[in-house]
């Protein structure tokens, strides 16, 4: 599904039966512009969250953290280390009337995991920015494209908006060499079982080309929906991310015991 010249899009899709186009954010105008963008910002609150993930045998734990500073920018991390085999990625962004607006996205691995990535974003600007494998690449730029950490924000906070589940989402992410749409069809409401208790979420399921590929994510609406559980499965190896412990606005999370 990767494009290198796409119409960037982050759009949802109702049932068939009561398919409707939906004007996500952008169609607003706000005769006062900066109180618009504080309304918005609110329902984005920072958070910390701790998850757990397995791969090839070795359990690493992540910490994942959303803070916010003035004007209404935020930075999100994650990372965590092991052995000789460690990751930290930033992602920085605004959020205005229209959501989030990406301004930049740096991933770099450590030992042997050693490599970087970059994207970079400039409002007004006809391109964007990507460092892979040691190459810069000039990627088309338009509204609505963002990074791989702050698309999952993205998803959040239109669902903030609208918490009604959702059949589709499609969410176009600059990545590496090319922009890629990413396609997520809601699964069903699914309680998950977790460290903090039971919890209900939503299952999407991340469409693939290929058929060997796999990547499902849970979301909490009581929590925000924070992001409880991914599932991704390649060469016949899954890769699962848990949550273990998370707060939002420093209240401390909590299932049904």
């Amino acid at each position: 599904m990767d494009r290198i010249y796409p119409q960037a899009v982050f759009s949802i899709r109702r049932p068939m039966h009561k398919r409707a186009v939906i004007a996500l954010l952008s169609l607003f105008v706000f005769a006062q512009p900066v109180a618009a963008e504080t309304e918005t910002a609110q329902l984005l609150k920072p958070y910390t969250a701790q998850y757990t993930t397995k791969a090839k045998g070795i359990s690493i734990t992540l910490d994942r953290k959303l803070t916010r500073s003035a004007n209404d920018r935020y930075e999100l991390t994650n990372g965590g280390s092991k052995f000789v085999a460690g990751f930290t990625e930033i992602s920085k962004f605004r959020i205005a009337d229209t959501g989030i607006i990406p301004g930049s996205y740096v991933y770099q691995g450590s030992g042997l995991m050693n490599r970087r990535r970059e994207v970079h974003f400039t409002e007004g600007a006809e391109t964007i920015r990507s460092l892979y494998k040691d190459k810069w690449y000039e990627l088309p730029y338009t509204d609505n494209t963002f990074d791989r950490m702050s698309q999952l924000e993205q998803m959040r906070l239109l669902l903030l908006r609208d918490n009604t589940p959702k059949e589709t989402f499609v969410v176009t992410v600059a990545d590496g060499k090319r922009v890629k749409d990413y396609q997520l069809d809601f699964v069903a409401e699914e309680v998950l079982d977790t460290p903090l208790g039971k919890i209900k979420t939503l299952h999407f399921e991340r469409l693939h080309d290929d058929p060997d590929r796999k990547s499902d994510t849970w979301l909490a609406p009581a929590w925000d929906y924070m992001m409880v559980k991914t599932l991704h499965i390649e060469d016949g190896s899954p890769v699962e991310v848990k949550l273990v412990t998370a707060s939002i606005a420093g209240t401390k999370l909590k299932g049904d015991q």
